[in-house]
């Protein structure tokens, strides 16, 4: 078995120069209104709507005019959003990516009119027009979710058990799939080459455990498809799954699979965005038992930050400068740390933070479809 390992390099730069853009010719930063469009991917995720409204909330607040916009999933109607916008004259794109190499033509557009374009926690790649880059450590993602797999487990350096594990990972065309999935993986190495950890499918590279644009209903399939071919006669210990809706459908898989949610027999099953129908299953240990939570009231923070600093005539701040190479350049960033979300934590990070209610928890309705 070979594990690939990508040259993840941290940056450990600070604040630094950064060339100003968004700045039209004969322009001065002091001219700038401000005017931003807001190109969010999705309404099927509650994080997207959620952060779509925040962002724009803190714009109007400072006096900006904004754009908001829905690209639903699909590459074309989020490049005929963006074109529109830049049509209508906004000087700033904050633009979180359905495909991350498919925005080059566009943006190019936008920089032909001194448009200031910040990438919205997925990286858009294989373009030079992209200016900043507003993320969460997404390396650190993976760390923390085989952080949860290794305790529950009861991993060491001593064991001598075995325990089967399958790999899930996001959508190929999502840049931050990669920073998950190899953060996980290099987290559980030394278990699997010491062989407390196997993976009796042997998907452990990130195009065969991908789950294209992140669809539960895909997760489901896999996940009993995998338990259908290697699970007769085994049992299954965990799952390393990057996100809440993709971990809600393999536990589907497992209950079908007649896997008992709530049972010492259950496996371990990891996630992210503390979305709500999960927070439930956390808290009420019906299935899925961690998500990685990514303040996103921060992060809307960071982005807006960055619009407003630029309208004042000053330089973004930003903390990574090695870590997020486009395929043109290393982009400058601003990264947050994710934070670890368990039955034991819940409550303190996400409800007594404001982040949501206890009611809004119990009352999550169910998935469509």
């Amino acid at each position: 078995m070979h594990l690939s390992r990508r040259g993840l390099l941290y940056g450990t730069a600070g604040v630094g120069a950064v060339s100003l853009a968004g700045c039209g010719v004969g322009e001065s930063p002091n001219q700038l209104t401000g005017y931003t469009g807001i190109a969010m991917p999705t309404t099927t995720s509650d994080r997207w709507v959620v952060e779509g409204a925040d962002l724009e909330a803190r714009l109007k607040d400072l006096g900006y005019k904004t754009i908001l916009e829905y690209g639903e999933d699909d590459i074309p109607t989020q490049i005929q959003q963006i074109q529109a916008m830049v049509d209508k004259g906004v000087e700033f794109l904050i633009v979180g990516a359905i495909g991350n190499t498919s925005l080059g033509e566009v943006l190019g557009n936008a920089k032909d009119k001194g448009v200031t374009v910040i990438s919205y926690d997925r990286l858009i790649l294989d373009t030079p027009d992209v200016d900043y880059y507003a993320s969460f450590d997404n390396y650190q993602v993976g760390v923390l979710q085989a952080k949860h797999i290794i305790k529950q487990l009861g991993l060491s350096s001593d064991t001598t058990e075995t325990y089967n594990i399958e790999l899930f990972s996001g959508s190929l065309d999502d840049n931050n799939s990669q920073y998950f999935f190899q953060g996980g993986l290099d987290t559980l190495e030394t278990y699997i080459y010491g062989g407390s950890v196997v993976i009796p499918s042997g998907q452990t590279e990130q195009e065969p455990t991908a789950t294209e644009r992140w669809d539960r209903t895909i997760a489901r399939d896999r996940m009993a498809e995998l338990l259908d071919t290697y699970y007769k006669d085994e049992p299954l210990h965990a799952v390393l799954s990057p996100y809440d809706g993709i971990s809600r459908g393999i536990v589907e898989a497992l209950v079908e699979a007649d896997y008992e949610p709530g049972t010492a027999d259950f496996p371990v099953v990891t996630g992210q965005d503390a979305e709500l129908l999960s927070l439930k299953a956390i808290k009420n240990n019906t299935g899925q038992t961690e998500t990685v939570f990514k303040d996103t009231r921060l992060l809307a923070g960071v982005a807006v930050e960055m619009v407003k600093t630029i309208v004042d005539g000053s330089t973004p701040e930003v903390n990574d400068r090695g870590t997020y190479d486009n395929g043109f350049k290393f982009i400058p960033s601003f990264l947050l740390p994710p934070v670890d979300v368990t039955v034991e934590n819940y409550q303190e990070v996400v409800v007594d933070s404001g982040y949501v209610t206890e009611d809004a928890i119990d009352n999550a309705p169910p998935d469509e479809g």
